[in-house]
């Protein structure tokens, strides 16, 4: 029935093993070739000349290899959810400045080097938030060359 509708553009949220959230090692059996394999049916059922009559998202995309993510590309997915990576990615960067400046974030006054020096500009929230931003901005740089959407 969709396919009765005028310039219509529609995606499916296929399930291929893809979870949100992310998981260890091997806890996920991601099959991308459930996404080929829809496309040629879809193909099929639809008599198109399209090879690629469906688009698809990739709902669960954290923690996906490079390899799986491209291959799923190539099966028609135009959308990829990456929210972990991303909120994991704001986190890291906000404790790795913790990490980096941690005996300046121990009081008001006083750091390594002076016991009567201020350390407002090191426990200025905004400066944290920004190394968060900084994190979360490569981890989608990541993401674009992964999804092949760089000089493009």
């Amino acid at each position: 029935e969709l396919s009765k509708v005028d310039n219509a553009a529609f995606t499916c949220a296929a399930s291929f093993g893809n979870v949100h959230g992310v998981y260890a090692p091997g806890n996920v059996d991601l099959q991308p070739v459930i996404l080929h394999n829809s496309q040629k049916y879809i193909k099929e059922k639809l008599s198109s000349d399209d090879n690629k009559p469906m688009f698809f998202v990739f709902h669960g995309g954290s923690g996906s290899s490079t390899e799986d993510i491209r291959y799923a590309i190539e099966a028609g997915v135009i959308k990829m959810n990456i929210d972990t990576d991303t909120q994991w990615a704001f986190w890291d960067g906000i404790r790795g400045y913790e990490a980096a400046n941690h005996d300046y974030l121990q009081g008001q006054i006083g750091n390594p080097e002076s016991p009567d020096k201020p350390n407002k500009k090191f426990y200025d929230p905004r400066m944290a938030l920004r190394a968060g931003e900084e994190s979360m901005a490569g981890r989608l740089c990541k993401a674009a060359e992964d999804l092949n959407c760089v000089d493009v």
